[in-house]
């Protein structure tokens, strides 16, 4: 099993994937758990998702969670499979729960209430990509892979 999860080839193209898809949540990822970034931290943040969004306690927990912790597993390329699926199904979630109302476009001119999805759209393209073909070249999965 560990070993299905870890598999990958040592290409470059999963490295420039996954570091594109882990330095842009990364950003997110702190907002919602340390507050950098002019984000509300852990406690505001969960208090949102769980008052005024409506989200159970345990998807509150895991969203940040996942985007924080998952944005440094993919740039270290380790659980490439596990934390790009999270991340996916986090943007997922995030496009139709919040996003969808607002249109594709991201709101680049101010002319509509909030943003589109068409940035959620992206990193689950990227997620996908990962989960079908890991890691790649300077990933911990490849040299725990090694390792076995």
């Amino acid at each position: 099993m560990l070993e299905t999860l870890l598999a990958t080839s040592n290409d470059i193209v999963p490295l420039v994937l996954r570091l594109t898809l882990g330095i842009v949540i990364f950003p997110h990822g702190a907002q919602k758990l340390l507050g950098w970034f002019g984000g509300y931290g852990f406690k505001g943040t969960y208090g949102y998702f769980t008052q005024t969004a409506g989200l159970p306690g345990i998807i509150a927990f895991l969203v940040i969670i996942g985007e924080s912790f998952g944005s440094v597993a993919l740039v270290l390329g380790l659980l490439t499979r596990f934390s790009a699926i999270s991340i996916g199904l986090i943007m997922l979630g995030a496009a139709l729960l919040v996003h969808r109302e607002h249109g594709f476009f991201m709101n680049w001119f101010g002319a509509q209430k909030g943003e589109g999805y068409e940035f959620q759209v992206l990193a689950i393209g990227l997620a996908i990509a990962l989960a079908i073909v890991g890691g790649g070249a300077y990933s911990l999965d490849l040299a725990i892979l090694s390792s076995l």
